[in-house]
């Protein structure tokens, strides 16, 4: 491999310790020179790469999936090892630092202008020596041509699950390297290193009128109406009330829908229109209890650190994605202080499309030693 340019680097282990299965996880990467980590939400991936940084003390790329991810690695960084803030560099849609090491949204390297991908010197503008996709199963499809130069760096994948609805998990191997590390979910939970989780599949009946809608409408607004059926609101205001006290999550796929949640509730929202500071104030206060409730459509499915939630609320997705569902249930993982079970809540239409994508969804977690209690809404409130 190329060295790239070194850099000191060390972890910063005064008052913690990397985990034996993070330590292994670095080695077995450091040992084999390039690969991908699979490891569940929660089980700190963002510590293996920081582990991975201070073996290989070289100039470092990191790439992230949007900037409030990209923040909180520099938060990280800055606490567990001995970098500084003068040698972390953001390069988002809001910032352009150039350090050794930067951390980079994906969006910001598949930008183009005038037909030109407008940030790509960025690949070349120092002498990388190691490159980290978090979330490497979410690479977009240009990330695989634009990084190809980068082959002769060391390069480290992390992910929770490397399912990829499109079928290219073999381009994630080819462009990163082979799985070098991959920790059963419920091993890590069985450790105490994340927290135990209930799941729930919640089946709502929908009333005669929409039903006849439903049946009348056409194949690609099915999904839309059974996931959006007014009568999830009902439920979704019991379930917070059954969990009055705890830290909830809402999650959905539809802006009108959760707009609608979010003023039935009266909880605040975050969307993709939601700026980023606005977005971290609203997380930070929900981590910090102010904020009991926090309504949020896909923005929140990756790459964001709530270890307090303890109750997440499925009510829409995106159709049958195992991934999404991995990485909602994912949410729920850090481990509580409070050491309670998690309970993940998904409310799906019964007899409708939304219950057939729900049993694709749940796929990977049945595989990962997940099950399902299936409730009845009806029964939900009594």
């Amino acid at each position: 491999y190329t060295p790239g340019t070194p850099h000191p680097i060390d972890l910063a282990e005064q008052d913690w310790h990397l985990r034996p299965y993070q330590r292994q996880a670095v080695d077995a990467f450091t040992d084999g020179g390039s690969g991908v980590v699979v490891l569940p939400c929660g089980a700190g991936k963002t510590l293996v790469g920081a582990g991975a940084m201070a073996d290989t003390k070289t100039t470092t790329l990191i790439l992230v999936t949007n900037t409030v991810s990209a923040r909180q690695w520099r938060d990280e960084l800055l606490k567990r090892t001995s970098l500084t803030p003068e040698e972390i560099g953001e390069y988002s849609g809001q910032a352009k630092e150039v350090k050794p090491v930067t951390i980079a949204t994906y969006q910001i390297l598949t930008a183009k202008r005038k037909g030109q991908y407008a940030h790509l010197a960025l690949l070349d503008a120092l002498d990388w020596g190691l490159i980290v996709y978090d979330e490497v199963h979410l690479l977009p499809a240009p990330v695989f041509k634009l990084t190809a130069d980068l082959q002769a760096r060391r390069r480290l994948g992390l992910t929770a699950t490397l399912v990829r609805e499109d079928g290219r998990e073999g381009d994630v191997f080819s462009l990163i390297g082979p799985k070098r590390f991959d920790a059963p979910w419920k091993e890590i939970e069985s450790q105490g290193f994340i927290s135990p989780a209930a799941c729930y599949e919640v089946r709502v009946d929908l009333p005669a009128g929409e039903r006849l809608e439903y049946a009348a409408a056409a194949d690609d607004e099915r999904y839309r109406l059974a996931a959006t059926a007014p009568a999830k609101i009902g439920v979704v205001k019991d379930l917070v009330a059954r969990h009055a006290g705890e830290q909830t999550l809402v999650i959905g796929q539809y802006l009108d829908q959760i707009d609608e949640i979010a003023r039935a509730l009266g909880a605040p929202q975050i969307t993709g229109a939601t700026p980023v500071d606005e977005r971290e104030e609203l997380y930070r206060g929900f981590r910090e209890g102010q904020i009991p409730v926090l309504v949020v459509s896909k923005v929140a499915n990756f790459s964001v650190d709530l270890p307090e939630a303890s109750v997440a609320i499925q009510v829409s997705g995106s159709f049958g994605s195992r991934q999404e569902e991995a990485q909602r249930l994912g949410r729920l993982l850090r481990p509580k202080q409070s050491g309670n079970t998690a309970s993940f809540y998904t409310l799906i239409a019964r007899d409708t499309v939304d219950q057939d994508f729900a049993q694709n969804r749940q796929r990977f977690l049945a595989e990962q030693g997940y099950s399902y209690t299936i409730l009845d809404a009806d029964k939900l409130a009594a």
